[in-house]
């Protein structure tokens, strides 16, 4: 028995489509498979809809998605990231940064930096020049990075290396950035297995040197391809009748959805029979292009016609 925890963490921001299903279902294969613990993480420190944590728990469940422990929220752990900000602070790892998005857009990028890297605009002002710029604006909070790049190992990209920044770690308006979050959060409930779209791909080697700095476990990443419309964009609900309320009016059942989630995987359609063939390397590397017909193909025609 694997004693450490895959998880699935969505922003409670709506209802989940069939692309965050999927992406849910790929967490729950690898973290049982390996006799890994799964647990749920409401990432809402951000984007949180009234009543969607229930609906998106529902559908979980709905898919045949069964959960360790109870469900965590990030808004409920606010210690937990003041004390790692504090902790960084005290290494001399941090420092107040009061650029607006247009400054940054606007300054001239460091000799040496890497495209799209923050500038480095307030990382080196004197005392007078910060408690001037603080009475004109909240500071957020930077890491003070040693590195301008970071490599990990990803399952499904193998070695990737992206670039580190001095990003933001808490923004002016006190809420704590996704990347210290992400980190403190995986490192408290034991997560050593992180499975997700790989759209997020390019943010890994921040958090995997942020562990490094907070001396925490660095985990193990397979990113795995997204869902896409037929236009080749991320899909999204504007697309369609593609979560599964919409679904259920078409007379399209959750069962039915595992299904079709699963053979997109080139899985079984039976969850079980899924888990038992599960191998990560067999799993496609390409996007899943979904059209509509595909989901509403699958509905009950005594349904339809009711």
């Amino acid at each position: 028995m694997n004693h450490g925890a895959g998880r699935f963490a969505p922003s409670p921001s709506g209802e989940l489509h069939v692309g965050n299903l999927r992406t849910a279902l790929l967490a729950w294969l690898f973290a049982r498979s390996t006799g890994r613990r799964f647990i749920l993480r409401v990432e809402d420190l951000d984007r949180a809809r009234a009543g969607a944590e229930a609906v998106q728990l529902r559908d979980l469940a709905a898919v045949g998605l069964d959960w360790d422990g109870e469900v965590v929220r990030q808004t409920e752990r606010g210690s937990l990231y003041d004390d790692a900000i504090a902790r960084l602070t005290a290494a001399g790892l941090t420092y107040e940064c009061y650029c607006t998005r247009r400054e940054i857009q606007e300054a001239p990028s460091a000799p040496h930096a890497p495209q799209g890297a923050y500038p480095g605009t307030c990382r080196d002002l004197t005392e007078a020049q910060r408690a001037r710029r603080r009475a004109e604006r909240p500071a957020a909070i930077r890491l003070r990075a040693g590195v301008t790049e970071w490599a990990v190992t990803d399952g499904l990209h193998g070695r990737y290396t992206g670039v580190v920044d001095d990003f933001v770690l808490r923004r002016n308006d006190g809420v704590v950035a996704y990347n210290l979050a992400v980190v403190v959060d995986d490192a408290a409930q034991g997560v050593d297995q992180v499975v997700r779209g790989d759209d997020l791909l390019p943010s890994t080697p921040r958090q995997a040197y942020l562990a490094g700095l907070l001396g925490v476990r660095v985990p193990s990443y397979a990113h795995v391809p997204l869902v896409l419309n037929p236009a080749g964009r991320r899909l999204a609900k504007r697309d369609g009748a593609v979560t599964l309320a919409a679904l259920a009016l078409l007379g399209v059942p959750a069962e039915q959805v595992t299904a079709l989630l699963l053979e997109s995987l080139g899985l079984p359609s039976a969850l079980g029979d899924a888990l038992r063939d599960f191998r990560p390397e067999a799993l496609p590397r390409d996007p899943w292009v979904l059209h509509p017909a595909a989901l509403t193909a699958r509905a009950r025609p005594r349904e339809l016609s009711g």
